[in-house]
C-alpha cells in the first residue's frame, strides 16, 4: 500500500518537474517526501514550482542531491567560503553523508541564506550539498552543541527512524473516521503532569507528557499511563506544547519503556526541554531520589524528535495533520491544531498560553482555519484571578528592589529558568540602564544562563520589539554587563556575605535547585526580600512560604532543620506567562472561528469549573471539565 502511494507521488513529481531534471529516487522520510536529483540547482531555482507541487500532493517536500554529484568536502568548504560573505562569520562547517547536507553554522545565518535564498541556492549549484544553515548563539550553549552532535553522530540511525515513520504515516486509512475521543491522563482539575490521549479509529496521539514536580510521590507526580486506552506500541506520535517539566518532563520515560515513535515540537522546545529534563535527572540524582529514566533516554528522544516551525502543516498519522501556532507562553511554546480525517474534526490544544504581548514574546494566535473542539488551560481561571498590568507589576518590582537595597539587603527572586527569568532580565536591564534601579550586580544562578543561550540562538521566536532591539539597535539585553553568571558554591557564599545584590535562581517554586540554598542563607535577615513572580503549586515550599509560614522544616543529611523566616516576603502578580481570568475569557471571545465545544484542563479544581461555567454563560458554548482518567467523545 505504502509503495503504491509512493509510486503515485513519484509519477506526479516526474510529470511536473522540467524534463531536464534527473530524479534519482523519491523516498518518505517521516512526514516529508524527499526528492534526490542529479541536478538540484534546477529545482531550487524554481521555488514556486516546488510550493505548487507540495500543495498538489499535500506533502512537505525536501530536495537533496544524489551522492554522485557531491563535491569532495575539502573543496566544498573552500567554495562555501568563496560564496558566503565574510561578515556572515561562519564558525563551523560539517557534512552529513547520509542526508547529503552540509551543515553551516554562522553568527549571521541570514547572510548565508542571502536575499530571497540566493546565496544558499548558489551553494547548491556549486557543490551539490544541500545547505542546512544554523545560528551560532552569542552565548555558547552546551545543550545546543550536544543536540547537534547527537543528530550528526546518529544520522544513519535517524534516517532509518524517519523512513520507518514515513511508512507508518503514509500507510493509508483502514477505518472510517466517524469518531474522535480524548482521554485525560494528567493535568485535569490540577496543575502538573499534563497528558492527554487523542484517539481516532486509525490513530493515537499523546498531547504532552509531563510531571508534577511538587507531587510528593509517584502517584501524584506522573501521568496515568496505565489507563486501558493507552498502549505504547500503538502510539503514533507525541506532541509537546512547550518545554516546562509539567508538560515534557515524563517524555524520556516513554523511550525507557520502548516507544520508538516521533515527538513533534518547535526547535526551541526541543532544546529547552532537553535542558530541563537533564537538570531534572541531575537534581533527582543529587537528592538520592532517582527518576524512572536516565540521560540515555533523553538522548533517544532527541533522535526521534521532529521540529516544526509555526504554521508548517505536517502529517503525523494516517488521518491527522498537525500545525503548530505561537502560544506566547515561553520561547517556542505552541498551540497544536489537529486536522482529523478529511475535515471530519478539528481540534486545538492550547497548552499554556498568554493572550497578551509581553516583552519577550508575541501574544497567542487566535485565528485558525477550523475548530470544533478547544482544549484550553485554566491556571488562572478563577473569577478572582485578575492580575495587574505588566506595567504595574514592573513598578511594584522596582519599589520592592529600591526599599530592600536602601536597607542594605539582598533580593532573592526564585524563577523558572525558561520564560520568567528572561522576562525579568529584560525588565531589570532596562531599568538599570535608565537609572531607575541602582546599578548593583544581578547574579544569574542555576540553568538560567544556558536557557539564555538558547534564547539568543532562536531570536526569530522572540517579540518583534526585542528582535528589533537585537538586530537593528545592536543591543542584546541577555548579554548585558549587569548580569553575572554564578559558578559554584564558593561564589554563592561570597554573594550571600557580600554587598547588596539581586539574585535570580532556579527553581521557581523552591522545590529544589540553588534558590533553596539562597533561601536558607538569607531567610533569617529582615533586611532581605524574597520575591515570588510565578505560580506556586500546592505542596511546594514556595506555596508554604507564600501562605505565611514563619518556621520552615527542611530535611538535610538525614535530619530535619528548622529555618525561621524573617526576610520580607512579596508576591508580585503580573509577570506570569499564563493568561489571567480576563485574558482567558477574552481569548474565547476573540477566537476565530468559534469552537462547538470547550474542554478545560490545567487548573485547580474550582478554577476549571468556574471558568467553564463562565464560558458557557457568556458565549453559549458547550463546556466540560473532565477529571483525570475520564474519556470524552469529541466527535
Amino acid at each position: 500500500m505504502v509503495s503504491e502511494i509512493l509510486e503515485e507521488i513519484k509519477k506526479t513529481i516526474v510529470q511536473r518537474l522540467p524534463p531536464r531534471v534527473q530524479v534519482a529516487k523519491v523516498e518518505f522520510e517521516g512526514p516529508e517526501v524527499v526528492i534526490y536529483t542529479k541536478n538540484p540547482e534546477i529545482i531550487t531555482e524554481n521555488g514556486d514550482l516546488i510550493r505548487d507541487l507540495a500543495k498538489d500532493i499535500r506533502k512537505r517536500i525536501i530536495i537533496r542531491s544524489d551522492r554522485s554529484v557531491l563535491t569532495e568536502p575539502e573543496k566544498a568548504i573552500n567554495k562555501i567560503h568563496d560564496i558566503v560573505p565574510e561578515e556572515a562569520n561562519i564558525t563551523n562547517i560539517s557534512f552529513d553523508e547520509v542526508t547529503c547536507e552540509v551543515i553551516i553554522e554562522a553568527r549571521k545565518p541570514g547572510l548565508v541564506i542571502g536575499k530571497y535564498g540566493a546565496t544558499s541556492r548558489e551553494i547548491v549549484k556549486k557543490i551539490g550539498w544541500a545547505p542546512k544553515i544554523l545560528r551560532t548563539p552569542p552565548i555558547s550553549s552546551e545543550i545546543i552543541q550536544r543536540i547537534r552532535r547527537t543528530l550528526r553522530k546518529n544520522s544513519k540511525e535517524r534516517k532509518k527512524i524517519l523512513q520507518e515513520l514515513g511508512n507508518r504515516i503514509h500507510q493509508g486509512i483502514k477505518y472510517e473516521n466517524d469518531w474522535t475521543r480524548l482521554t485525560s491522563m494528567g493535568g485535569f482539575r490540577e496543575v502538573g503532569r499534563s497528558c492527554s490521549l487523542l484517539q481516532t479509529p486509525n490513530s493515537k496521539v499523546l498531547l504532552d507528557c509531563g510531571v508534577n514536580v511538587a507531587g510528593g510521590d509517584e502517584k501524584g507526580s506522573y501521568p496515568f499511563l496505565n489507563v486501558p486506552e493507552f498502549v505504547l506500541d500503538d502510539l503514533d506520535a507525541v506532541i509537546i506544547s512547550h518545554a516546562h517539566l509539567d508538560h515534557s518532563g515524563f517524555l524520556p520515560y516513554l523511550y525507557h519503556y520502548g516507544y520508538e515513535g516521533p515527538v513533534y515540537c518547535t526547535t526551541p522546545t526541543r532544546d529547552l526541554m532537553t535542558l530541563l529534563q537533564l537538570d531534572h535527572i541531575d537534581i533527582a540524582h543529587r537528592e538520592d531520589d532517582p527518576l524512572p529514566f536516565n540521560v540515555k533516554h533523553v538522548k533517544k528522544s532527541i533522535k526521534h524528535t521532529i521540529t516544526l516551525d509555526y504554521g508548517e502543516v505536517t502529517d503525523i498519522a494516517p488521518d491527522i495533520r498537525l500545525t503548530l501556532h505561537n502560544a506566547g507562553h515561553v520561547l517556542g511554546s505552541a498551540m497544536a491544531h489537529m486536522h482529523i480525517g478529511d475535515g471530519q474534526h478539528n481540534m486545538v490544544y492550547t497548552g499554556d498560553f498568554k493572550n497578551e504581548r509581553s516583552r519577550l514574546l508575541e501574544p497567542a494566535v487566535t485565528k485558525f482555519p477550523r475548530i470544533e473542539t478547544l482544549l484550553m488551560e485554566s491556571t488562572y481561571g478563577g473569577h478572582e484571578d485578575v492580575q495587574p498590568s505588566r506595567n504595574s507589576a514592573e513598578k511594584e518590582m522596582v519599589k520592592t528592589i529600591y526599599h530592600t537595597l536602601k536597607k542594605g539587603g539582598k533580593i532573592l527572586i526564585p524563577v523558572f529558568a525558561v520564560g520568567r527569568a528572561q522576562e525579568l532580565m529584560i525588565v531589570l536591564e532596562e531599568y538599570i540602564r535608565n537609572g531607575l534601579i541602582d546599578e548593583v550586580p544581578i547574579y544569574i544562578d542555576g540553568m538560567i544562563w544556558e536557557a539564555n543561550a538558547i534564547h539568543t540562538a532562536r531570536p526569530e521566536y522572540l517579540s518583534k520589539d526585542l528582535r528589533d532591539q537585537i538586530f537593528h539597535m545592536g543591543r542584546n539585553p541577555f548579554i548585558s554587563d549587569v548580569f553575572h553568571k554564578v559558578n559554584g558554591l564558593d561564589e554563592r557564599k561570597d554573594i550571600v556575605e557580600g554587598d547588596p545584590s539581586i539574585i535570580l535562581s532556579t527553581s521557581g517554586m523552591l522545590t529544589g535547585g540553588n534558590s533553596v540554598e539562597y533561601f536558607k542563607w538569607l531567610c533569617g535577615d529582615e533586611k532581605n526580600s524574597l520575591v515570588f513572580v510565578g505560580y506556586q503549586s500546592e505542596g511546594s515550599l514556595g506555596r508554604r512560604i507564600q501562605k505565611g509560614w514563619k518556621e520552615i522544616p527542611l530535611k538535610e543529611d538525614g535530619k530535619t532543620n528548622v529555618y525561621h523566616v524573617k526576610m520580607h516576603i512579596k508576591t508580585i502578580e503580573g509577570f506570569s506567562g499564563h493568561s489571567d481570568r480576563r485574558q482567558l475569557m477574552d481569548y474565547v471571545r476573540r477566537l476565530t472561528p468559534k469552537p462547538e465545544k470547550v474542554l478545560i484542563c490545567h487548573g485547580d479544581n474550582y478554577k476549571t469549573l468556574d471558568l467553564a461555567s463562565s464560558i458557557y454563560r457568556s458565549y453559549k458554548i458547550e463546556t466540560r471539565t473532565p477529571m483525570n482518567l475520564e474519556s470524552v467523545r469529541i466527535q
